[in-house]
């Protein structure tokens, strides 16, 4: 298996291991070098789909944010599988409750837009976000994107390569 992980500023972004997905889904913390608010529902369930069998390219599937100082797991993000032909990708992020505020989300995503713009299959990356949350779309904002459209539950935004 390919290794792969992404480094900013503060973070690393990596691959679930399957161990560390087992654990994800068990809410098994022992051993685990996680923040307190790790993981979130939304952790759990892709780490569900990770032992299902996803991720194939790393660049791709999901990945772990770490806080690059203490080695903690605070979050998740990743693109929503292979860009379709024309090179449009969905992605999704999330960091613990006591993570959020710090930039990091924004920092992740940044990083991980970068380097699916610079692997060259990505051309466009989509991503929504609830009317309610605010913190959210000022991670998209920061991190690049601009809202495209509305409708009655969800904000979309969009960044071109």
């Amino acid at each position: 298996m390919m290794t792969f992980t992404l480094e900013t500023a503060r973070l690393r972004l990596r691959p679930f291991t399957e161990e560390e997905a087992r654990h994800v889904v068990a809410g098994s913390r022992e051993g685990r070098n996680w923040s307190p608010g790790y993981p979130r529902d939304d952790d759990r369930d892709i780490a569900g789909l990770v032992l299902k069998g996803a991720g194939g390219d790393p660049l791709f599937g999901p990945l772990q944010i770490v806080l690059l100082g203490s080695g903690a797991v605070i979050g998740g993000l990743g693109f929503f599988g292979p860009p379709d032909e024309a090179g449009t990708v969905g992605f999704g992020y999330g960091v613990a409750p006591e993570a959020e505020g710090r930039g990091y989300a924004t920092e992740a995503v940044r990083a991980l837009l970068r380097e699916g713009f610079d692997d060259g299959r990505v051309r466009r990356a989509l991503a929504d976000t609830a009317h309610t949350n605010v913190a959210s779309q000022r991670v998209l904002e920061k991190a690049g994107l601009r809202r495209v459209s509305s409708d009655d539950s969800l904000h979309y935004y969009s960044t071109d390569n």
